[in-house]
């Protein structure tokens, strides 16, 4: 079983479901009392994350996300993913970096919603995530189209995952907030909601909205199991040969 570099703490209630998707797909592969083998880097989300965007110190934040980085690679890290979708705008820097993968997270969302056959869907996140191209380019890539949303709406959704979600407050007016959006994107013609941040979730049930919803979370932490046990599956392939 491979080892899987984890920076987490942007914020820790969106890390903690990394951790349980994770551990759960892989017990559910393998059965049994297994689990994960993973290192984390937990992240002080005040004062190395947040502080950063306040700041629009975006070369601070990528020095301390490469930092975090670099000391999962040497505590044996195979391959590393960050557990933020607005934490990828510093993709390409870590990449650069390290030698080494980096499972994306707009390319795991991407991947399945092409293979569903959607291609009109509307990203919800913070404002970075909804308007800049590091998650974006990986659906339009695919010919998947983006819908526009109202200005209005990106401001009160990125308010609602920083002032309420990363602090781990799940508050309901935002919750009925999230659902009228939700309905009146999908009287534009829109085939799905993408929630482009990883604590959306909690305020956002994929299973009780009007269109298909997809948690970036669940899709980014399934590519994880599947890297984490590749070798193990090739192993009892030669096996089984």
């Amino acid at each position: 079983m491979r080892k899987l570099g984890v920076v987490g703490g942007a914020s820790w209630n969106s890390t903690a479901l990394y951790y349980e998707h994770i551990n759960k797909g892989v017990a559910a592969r393998l059965g049994g009392l297994h689990s994960a083998r993973m290192v984390i880097e937990s992240l002080d989300c005040e004062d190395d994350y947040a502080a950063f965007h306040r700041r629009g110190d975006w070369a601070g934040g990528e020095r301390v996300v490469i930092a975090a980085c670099k000391r999962l690679a040497a505590a044996g890290a195979e391959a590393l993913i960050l557990t933020s979708n607005t934490m990828h705008k510093h993709y390409d820097a870590v990449v650069a970096a390290l030698s080494l993968p980096v499972l994306h997270i707009g390319e795991a969302a991407a991947e399945k919603i092409a293979a569903d056959g959607r291609r009109s869907v509307a990203l919800l996140g913070t404002r970075v995530t909804m308007t800049e191209p590091h998650v974006r380019i990986h659906f339009e890539a695919r010919g998947i189209q983006l819908a526009s949303v109202e200005e209005s709406w990106v401001s009160e959704v990125d308010r609602i995952i920083y002032e309420e979600l990363a602090a781990g407050r799940v508050v309901r007016e935002s919750q009925r907030k999230l659902k009228t959006l939700i309905t009146e994107l999908g009287k534009k013609r829109v085939e799905a909601i993408v929630l482009g941040c990883t604590e959306l979730v909690l305020a956002v049930d994929p299973r009780a909205n009007v269109l298909p919803v997809y948690d970036t979370t669940a899709l980014h932490a399934r590519k994880a199991v599947e890297w984490i046990l590749a070798d193990h599956q090739d192993g009892k392939i030669a096996a089984a040969a």
